[in-house]
């Protein structure tokens, strides 16, 4: 029983739909209001010994020399350094909405080389650019990394997470705001994280409710129109955010994962009048010699012979009744009452689903 137990809590995990009311902010999104990925390029420097093999990676040699050329220093010609202290990354960092100049932001570092650690490094500054080119923020600092590394001279290596990589917070200053769209226009647009038309027909009389008849008015199942009234912009959507609304219940799926035989049902699976047969066969094969043996004053010869033992048991047949309507919960218990393995309930989750008895959408991960 322990067993079953402890099957249905590892692998059956069901979703129920909420039933409390959740916030618009929750829910939807101010169109417009968003974060812009920044990326860049740059050189970590510091290491111990643990950065690019420059042999290997010279655009790291060459980023090097742009690098001390701009600040004066000049490598003659044909002199490429080798280093193992300077290590070539790439930078990344999200530039929240409304950040104005001066602000900081945290990146993320990475190797693009073969430098084996981060450790200790510091990252020289470097721009961060946007999807348009255009330099938002200037990343420096040092490196915090969370990974460790160690190696042998006979080549046998231990590592610990990640070491070619870290982060580093606050380590960008904000150097140029992105223009918001929203704020020049007359409405308010709200765009929900997941389309439902219950979502958005139950949010549009939410806002006219709280701020008049007319206020709002949904475009599909993902955006909502609100034409916000004369005075403060910023009260009214702070007021609009934090409106509560009953979401729509969520679509009946099923997920199934194929690597692992997890299986996730939804609150609103429903299985119509079916009944399922679930057995197991065994098949057990064993190898055996055997020596014959001649008698003693016989003139045979000994030899070896193979015997091979077969055996086949099949465990007793379940067969499983469901009433039209079937809950969530009462699918689980069946299951698990006949001791279903992951790749069972799998099968008898497929076979429901083809015979068109499975009121829900099977998706296979």
């Amino acid at each position: 029983m322990a067993g079953r137990l402890a099957l249905a809590a590892l692998l059956l995990v069901s979703v129920i739909a909420p039933a409390h009311a959740e916030r618009i902010k929750d829910l939807a999104q101010v169109a417009g209001v968003r974060g812009n990925p920044l990326v860049g390029y740059g050189l970590v420097v510091g290491l111990d010994g643990s950065g690019d093999r420059t042999s290997q990676t010279p655009f790291t040699v060459q980023s090097l020399k742009t690098m001390l050329d701009q600040l004066g220093v000049t490598i003659p010609p044909g002199v490429n350094p080798q280093l193992k202290n300077v290590a070539a990354v790439a930078i990344q960092a999200e530039l929240p909405a409304f950040a104005k100049p001066g602000q900081t932001i945290d990146v993320t570092v990475s190797s693009i080389g073969n430098a084996g650690s981060l450790r200790g490094g510091t990252l020289v500054m470097a721009p961060l650019r946007g999807a348009d080119g255009q330099i938002y923020a200037i990343a420096q600092g040092t490196l915090i990394v969370s990974g460790f590394g160690a190696a042998g001279r006979d080549g046998s290596k231990i590592s610990v997470n990640a070491p070619n990589g870290g982060s580093i917070p606050n380590g960008a200053i904000v150097e140029r705001a992105v223009p918001n769209a929203a704020q020049g226009s007359s409405v308010v647009t709200l765009n929900l994280n997941d389309a439902d038309f219950t979502t958005a027909a139950r949010i549009v009389e939410a806002v006219d409710a709280a701020f008049g008849p007319g206020r709002a008015h949904a475009l599909d199942g993902v955006t909502i129109e609100v034409t916000p009234p004369a005075g403060d912009r910023i009260a009214f959507l702070a007021q609009l955010e934090s409106l509560d609304i009953a979401p729509g219940a969520a679509a009946a799926k099923v997920i199934v994962s194929a690597r692992t035989g997890t299986v996730v049902m939804g609150g609103q699976v429903t299985v119509l009048p079916a009944a399922v047969s679930h057995g197991s066969l065994t098949v057990s094969i064993t190898e055996s010699i055997n020596v014959s043996q001649p008698d003693a004053f016989g003139r045979g010869n000994t030899v070896a012979t193979p015997q091979s033992n077969v055996e086949v048991q099949q465990d007793g047949g379940h067969m499983l009744m469901f009433a039209g309507g079937t809950s969530l919960e009462s699918i689980v218990r069946a299951v698990n009452a006949v001791g279903a393995a992951p790749g069972d309930i799998v099968a008898i989750l497929e076979a429901l689903k083809r015979a068109g008895a499975l009121r829900a959408e099977l998706e296979v991960i």
